[in-house]
């Protein structure tokens, strides 16, 4: 009896130390050494694997950048501080660029533009889009605020503020899901220095935009006529700001007659 106890015992034991012994082996022969810097560059990383480098996860990332196919200041989250870390574990100079925010383009809110119909469907920019006239704001460009970008931010750096997105760029990262997310093509990332901002994106003409909202570029040239820098032209009906020129000095807002030019905070 003891016998029959001991016999699958051992059968199991035995089979324990042979897949026990072939897994060594095969751990041995399949090995592949790791870059310790590897590891090092994700202690850096803050570990939110958002995508935000184009990259899957910051695992992923930071083997690349040991690899030398990743920019090591490519991950948006981790911030020039941890550039200069990982720049130092690579053996290089690091070189960080001014920090970028995400910034939507309207100033549609409510008060400001008119509505073809009222909206009633899914809280969704991309379904709202698809119907007609592209969504209920009579301004074919304006963002509709069915918060698309706001749940597609990671960082809950998107709020929705009197029917359009606003961003918190204390928390902004400028990892560019907002962008993807918007199906108007409202949302850039720009330097976050840069206070002055056109809020609006339409290409309409004059007439056509004043009609629609109060508060969007007529492109009447007076900003761009009124700036001793030179930086501020219109194309496409649309005031465009060169942040390379501006030195801030805000003549362009107090000029614009629709106020689609502000200085934020």
């Amino acid at each position: 009896m003891v016998f029959d106890i001991l016999l699958p015992v051992l059968s199991i034991a035995g089979l324990a130390l042979l897949f026990g012994g072939l897994l060594g082996f095969a751990g041995k022969k399949f090995h592949v050494d790791v870059d310790p810097k590897v590891e090092q560059i994700q202690n850096v990383l803050p570990g939110a694997n958002c995508g935000g480098c184009g990259l899957p996860g910051c695992g992923v990332f930071a083997d690349a950048v040991a690899k030398g196919t990743a920019d090591y200041s490519g991950c948006p989250v981790a911030g020039s501080d941890a550039a200069i870390q990982i720049a130092a574990i690579m053996g290089i100079e690091a070189s960080v660029s001014e920090r970028k925010v995400a910034f939507i383009k309207c100033n549609g809110v409510d008060d400001n533009v008119k509505r073809n119909y009222i909206y009633s469907g899914p809280t969704s920019c991309i379904s709202a889009s698809q119907l007609a006239l592209g969504g209920s704001k009579a301004c074919a460009y304006a963002c509709l605020g069915l918060e698309s970008c706001k749940n597609a931010c990671p960082f809950d750096a998107v709020n929705m503020v009197d029917g359009i997105a606003e961003i918190d760029t204390v928390k902004c990262v400028a990892c560019g899901k907002c962008v993807d997310a918007c199906p108007k093509n409202l949302i850039d990332m720009v330097y976050d220095k840069a206070k002055i901002r056109v809020m609006c994106n339409s290409r309409d003409k004059g007439k056509t935009v004043k009609d629609n909202c109060r508060a969007g570029c007529i492109a009447c040239t007076l900003c761009q006529k009124n700036c001793s820098e030179e930086a501020i032209v219109i194309e496409n009906n649309i005031a465009i700001i060169d942040y390379d020129k501006c030195t801030l000095c805000g003549v362009c807002v107090d000029k614009c007659p629709t106020k689609s030019i502000k200085v934020l905070s």
